[in-house]
């Protein structure tokens, strides 16, 4: 089964929207981090939340660079099921490359939360409080570079 490059924005933009969590990869003094996030995903820009504090915090103040996947569609293909080699993987992926940058006004933190919970519930409507916006860590990443696969469809 071959692997085929995407070159469509449409295309890149269905898969990262078809997911609900992300893998955020970063470097910590030379070694390889990631974890798990949500985002919200509007115009080509990736937007993500969290604690204000904290190891993946530390990180990224360290070294903004990141690589983010996302992983869609995975189905397990069978040729001939008594040959092992015959087994793989249909799937989608997308992986952006660049810099985060964090927001730190509290108005542009309530419109890019907005987004996230647009992502889970649809509305886009929510209020917040100045301790609720203070307390949160907002960032973006505008990506530099983006490679996206698919393969078996």
């Amino acid at each position: 089964m071959k692997k085929f490059e995407i070159n469509q924005q449409e295309e890149i933009d269905e898969i990262v929207h078809s997911v609900d969590t992300c893998t955020l990869a970063m470097v910590d003094d030379g070694l390889p981090y990631c974890v798990p996030m949500n985002f919200g995903y509007e115009q080509g820009i990736l937007y993500f939340h969290g604690a204000p504090f904290g190891r993946k915090i530390d990180v990224l103040n360290k070294n903004p660079e990141v690589c983010v996947s996302f992983y869609s569609d995975e189905v397990l293909n069978v040729r001939h099921k008594d040959v092992a080699c015959s087994y793989s993987m249909k799937f989608k992926s997308v992986l952006f490359h660049g810099k985060v940058v964090f927001i730190d006004d509290n108005d542009e933190k309530e419109r890019v939360l907005n987004i996230v919970m647009k992502k889970f519930s649809g509305r886009d409507d929510f209020k917040y409080s100045k301790p609720a916006l203070d307390n949160v860590n907002v960032f973006y990443l505008k990506p530099e570079k983006i490679t996206a696969f698919k393969r078996g469809y």
